[in-house]
């Protein structure tokens, strides 16, 4: 009988415990890696230990505590809960399985665990990046480095235009509305380094193709959204606007209502709950706005299960088996 196929979500990680230590292990491994920070290993690791490390996670922690849930990490617990309704929705087609490219459950583990003739990585990450998608990539490269017999191995690259993905973000927001509607919608997604854009990666292209889509899939004019990128690390310069400065001008030109979405996670972490729910919320209020709405993100609604079916679907339709 012909094994199926694993189809591997993968998100970008989360610490154990909302604690110092847990989160030093977590940044450790995440800023370790030269698709995150590229500067020489000589030069970054003795800032990275000595200075970065004592300094962020403690801060990093108690950011954390304030929305660990009973389950642990909400990306992790979304993750999970988004795996599990898909494996239902697949169980004839494909074992579906959770991995995090840092932290636990640990990709190669995952693979280990699940042998299969054929794996279709999926990414998390709607709009390609080096700093992420590529770095998906780059474990599972370095997974089969020592591997004597190799699964076919297939990479859904991004899905920032699919159609589905627009749609579920247009009826996501149409949902929120019903509730109560803002001046302005804003679009947030996270940052990278300007360079990068510079160099090439397509992934504020992409962020601004996306928000482009579901603006017109919502009617809406021009004045009545606007797109923004946040969670800037470092002093140098990242995509712009800049989403704090952006909500304070904002407020201060008079806007008074806003709603935000933050189309570039799959599911709600600590960037959307604690930075764009809470922080930037009080950065709007304080600056002189009145009402601010975070319309959460897909998580494992039956909209996003649909969506990541339909790309496993897409994606094996094209395989010649």
């Amino acid at each position: 009988m012909e094994k199926k196929p694993l189809l591997l979500l993968v998100n970008l990680g989360t610490p154990d415990a909302p604690t110092p230590k847990a989160l030093r292990r977590y940044l450790k491994a995440f800023l370790s890696d030269r698709r995150v920070v590229s500067l020489p290993p000589w030069l970054w690791q003795p800032l990275l230990r000595g200075i970065i490390l004592p300094f962020r996670a403690p801060r990093s922690a108690a950011a954390y505590r304030s929305i660990w849930q009973s389950g642990g990490s909400p990306l992790l617990h979304y993750s999970q809960a988004l795996a599990d309704r898909l494996a239902e929705a697949l169980a004839d087609r494909a074992t579906v399985k959770l991995a995090m490219r840092y932290g636990q459950p640990a990709l190669a583990q995952v693979l280990e665990e699940n042998p299969a003739d054929e794996v279709i990585v999926l990414p998390l990450y709607p709009q390609y990046s080096s700093t992420t998608t590529a770095s998906v990539l780059d474990a599972c490269c370095q997974w089969t480095q020592n591997r004597l017999a190799l699964p076919g191995l297939h990479f859904i690259r991004d899905y920032h235009r699919h159609p589905q993905y627009i749609q579920a973000l247009a009826d996501s927001i149409r949902a929120a509305w019903q509730q109560q509607k803002g001046e302005v919608l804003l679009f947030s997604f996270h940052g990278i380094p300007q360079r990068l854009d510079d160099g090439g990666d397509p992934y504020a292209a992409q962020c601004r193709e996306t928000a482009r889509l579901v603006a017109q899939a919502l009617g809406l004019e021009d004045h009545q959204w606007q797109l923004m990128f946040q969670s800037r690390f470092g002093r140098e310069t990242w995509l712009q606007p800049y989403a704090t400065e952006t909500l304070t001008r904002l407020a201060e030109q008079g806007t008074k209502s806003v709603d935000v979405i933050c189309p570039g996670f799959a599911v709600d972490c600590l960037e959307t709950l604690e930075e764009m729910a809470v922080e930037n919320r009080d950065h709007f209020l304080q600056a002189g706005g009145e009402h601010y709405q975070y319309i959460p993100c897909l998580n494992d609604s039956a909209a996003q299960v649909a969506l990541m079916q339909a790309l496993f679907e897409a994606h094996v339709s094209r395989q010649d088996y």
